[in-house]
């Protein structure tokens, strides 16, 4: 599991971490926050089971905030001061704030690409609770990557299907991958510096 997940997380452009919101931080979610953050990848977090009873949500932020990062907001409700705990993130965004200029969307996302600011989620996915509010999240702060027009890869994984055919995993960098196209030595060399 945390070999495959290793070669997983080396092509992500962000990930989607979910908690148990019965369970709180655990060995499991402290790891792969640690292996996130090793490989600076962005964070979004949604905290899930939250219609259990016994949940507190004011509590589970407080432990994301001490246990994985002090930049973890709550997104879920923009609230009268969701400006400026954002704001608190970036010394020049609060520069701004004081100023009077609120942060802007482009701002956020920024703060999030550089995993400055890590944005938490709460509900209940089996009720589809907080979902919308979580892929509103995704759509409104998520930088799409640019690539380069010319062919680029990185292979992230080999394996075997039944039958004993090699597959390759890749992650598309760049250009189009078409069937059977060639690839000449000069090619695949800028693919595997990609």
């Amino acid at each position: 599991f945390s070999a495959e997940m290793e070669r997983t997380l080396q092509v992500l452009d962000y990930a989607i971490l979910v908690i148990n919101g019965s369970d709180g931080v655990q060995g499991h979610v402290e790891t792969l926050w640690y292996l996130l953050k090793h490989y600076h990848i962005p964070v979004f977090l949604f905290v899930n089971k939250m219609d259990l009873e016994g949940t507190d949500r004011d509590k589970l932020m407080k432990e994301l905030k001490e246990r994985l990062s002090d930049d973890c907001e709550d997104f879920t409700y923009e609230d009268d001061d969701f400006e400026e705990r954002i704001a608190l993130h970036d010394e020049g965004l609060l520069e701004a704030y004081l100023e009077g200029s609120m942060p802007g969307k482009e701002e956020i996302a920024g703060l999030i690409r550089e995993r400055k600011l890590f944005p938490c989620f709460f509900g209940s996915a089996l009720k589809m609770e907080g979902v919308k509010e979580l892929l509103d999240g995704l759509c409104h702060y998520i930088i799409p990557p640019v690539y380069a027009e010319e062919f680029g890869a990185r292979v992230y994984k080999i394996s075997r299907d039944s039958s004993g055919m090699r597959l390759t995993h890749l992650k598309v960098t760049g250009g189009m991958l078409k069937v059977k196209m060639y690839l000449d030595e000069e090619a695949e060399d800028k693919a595997e510096q990609i």
